[in-house]
């Protein structure tokens, strides 16, 4: 794959992704008006305003998700960040962060995508000044450990209702409209006994 095969990619799954609201809809069209002004819209390299990927993991009971502690923004965030040449999708992009920050099996027919988030970066992300994320959502068929890998100072699954600070001010009512979505369209796992995805890992 190339970055342009990339840009294809983020176009068409943007073109095609029904925003959940008002507001993720105007995100969605200015993401897509991004995408046609820069050709390199997907690539670190390319304008210092770029489109990113990640997700939120959950646990099979819908009640944990998996967060990491992030070097840079010393903020707890869910797992994800740039584009790289050998990722096939924006969802693979997606993947291939979640298991590198977390370590948890990740597959493509778990995952759909779930939320926009375009948001200003510190001076400790260099040249990169904005991201503009494309998060998917991913419901673990088993119970899981998180493994902390060496870009973050730690991962941990977290209670969705109640999340580490620091944090970001939008995720905690993210997650929790992510979670409901996820139920709304898989209501067998609202009932779930709450066994934690393994014991909740500090790590």
């Amino acid at each position: 794959m190339t970055f342009a095969d990339l840009q294809r990619d983020a176009h068409q799954v943007l073109s095609d992704w029904q925003a959940p609201d008002a507001a993720q809809e105007a995100v969605r069209r200015e993401y897509l008006d991004h995408l046609s002004a820069h050709d390199d819209a997907v690539s670190r390299d390319g304008v210092p305003h770029h489109l990113t990927s990640g997700g939120f993991v959950f646990d099979p009971t819908l009640e944990q998700v998996a967060l990491v502690l992030h070097t840079k923004a010393r903020l707890w965030l869910q797992p994800g960040g740039h584009f790289e040449q050998t990722d096939a999708t924006v969802v693979d992009a997606a993947l291939r962060e979640i298991r590198e920050e977390t370590g948890l099996p990740v597959r493509a027919e778990q995952t759909v995508v779930v939320d926009l988030h375009h948001h200003d970066l510190s001076a400790a992300f260099g040249r990169c000044r904005s991201h503009r994320d494309i998060r998917v959502a991913v419901v673990l068929d088993e119970p899981a450990e998180v493994v902390c890998s060496q870009e973050s100072d730690r991962a941990a699954w977290w209670p969705v209702d109640a999340l580490p600070s620091p944090t970001d001010p939008d995720l905690p009512a993210t997650i929790s409209r992510v979670r409901d979505q996820l139920r709304a369209a898989s209501p067998r796992r609202a009932g779930r006994p709450t066994e934690s995805a393994a014991a909740p890992n500090r790590s």
